[in-house]
């Protein structure tokens, strides 16, 4: 259960803090740190734009009197997001970067970031340039490590040359297994890692999605509806494997991502304690040749209705089509 690559041995399960954002929550979000941490677990995950900082500063809470080397900080740049939670704009003007190091490190109460990345690329501005202010901040001692998010091979390689990527994060589950025709060969070719996100497909694979709980998630296109019903049809194809294992569809669908590499770090979002330990359970799960076959079978990706993620692009800070 550990990645190993570029000096960094961490565990290959990481924990998502998205859902860190609220003030009320709080504590039992620094406790669920404090469990991951105390599991082994020593990837956090983040971004300068989630809760507008609010995770960030959980994450700074939660690390205080902990030893700075026992976790791996993460923090994606660049998402404007407007007050009702919309992402509406990117900046990853290689200007601003500074800028933007300089918050998350007040926010997180740390001297350096572990990984830094973009959280998407912008078509005016080259990801040679992007990258290359990362990289002045890396010389800097700020920043140890670069990534990058959501690009093709193409845009890899590129920033590759500017300076050595250590991880691209990338959408991976069982109803998005695009990373596995180009990003995830390129990776491996480049010695790249990759952060896996999205492993219940925005819960679609929670084992508790319905037809009437999907309503708020109509603007993914698997959950529209004129095929919820159909892809909640092929979740349903995987609880006689989950039966067979006394696991949880979530718990299957975790184990199946640990079973494709261990160059592949899977992120669980989780800000609570009880969904972190019901997710670490997927760790002991073993599965065989014949176990991945019948679920991917299950789940035909030809058979998948709708995209997971919105293609989203952006050129001049703006969303182009």
């Amino acid at each position: 259960m550990r990645y190993k690559n570029d000096n960094l041995e961490l565990y290959k399960i990481g924990l998502g803090c998205g859902g860190m954002v609220n003030l009320d929550n709080k504590a039992e979000n620094i406790a669920t740190i404090h469990e991951a941490l105390d599991s082994g677990i020593n990837v956090l995950n983040t971004a300068d734009f989630y809760g507008a900082g609010q995770s960030e500063m959980v994450i700074g809470e939660a690390l205080k009197g902990r030893k700075r080397e026992d976790a791996f900080v993460s923090v994606k740049t660049g998402a404007l997001v407007a007050p009702n939670g919309q992402m509406y704009g990117l900046d990853v003007n290689p200007f601003n970067i500074k800028s933007h190091v300089a918050q998350t490190l007040k926010r997180l109460n740390l001297d350096y970031i572990d990984l830094y990345q973009p959280a998407r690329i912008d078509l005016a501005i080259p990801v040679e340039e992007t990258i290359g202010a990362i990289s002045d901040l890396v010389k800097e001692g700020y920043i140890k490590h670069i990534g990058i998010t959501q690009v093709g091979e193409d845009i890899l390689r590129r920033a590759n040359k500017v300076h050595h990527i250590s991880f691209i994060e990338a959408e991976y589950s069982l109803f998005n297994r695009d990373i596995e025709e180009n990003i995830l060969p390129t990776a491996r070719e480049l010695g790249v890692g990759v952060v896996a996100f999205g492993a219940l497909a925005h819960g679609l694979l929670s084992g508790v999605c319905s037809k009437s709980n999907a309503q708020r998630y109509k603007w993914i296109p698997l959950f529209s509806d004129e095929n919820i019903e159909r892809n909640l049809e092929l979740v349903e194809n995987l609880r006689e494997i989950a039966n067979e294992k006394e696991a949880t569809i979530p718990q299957i669908a975790l184990a199946w991502i640990l079973s494709k590499g261990d160059d592949i770090i899977t992120l669980v979002g989780a800000s609570r304690r009880v969904t972190l330990l019901d997710s670490l359970k997927a760790k002991d799960i073993k599965l065989s040749d014949e176990d991945i076959r019948r679920i991917e079978n299950a789940i035909d990706k030809n058979k998948i209705l709708g995209a997971s993620f919105p293609n989203m692009r952006f050129k001049n800070g703006k969303v182009v089509k």
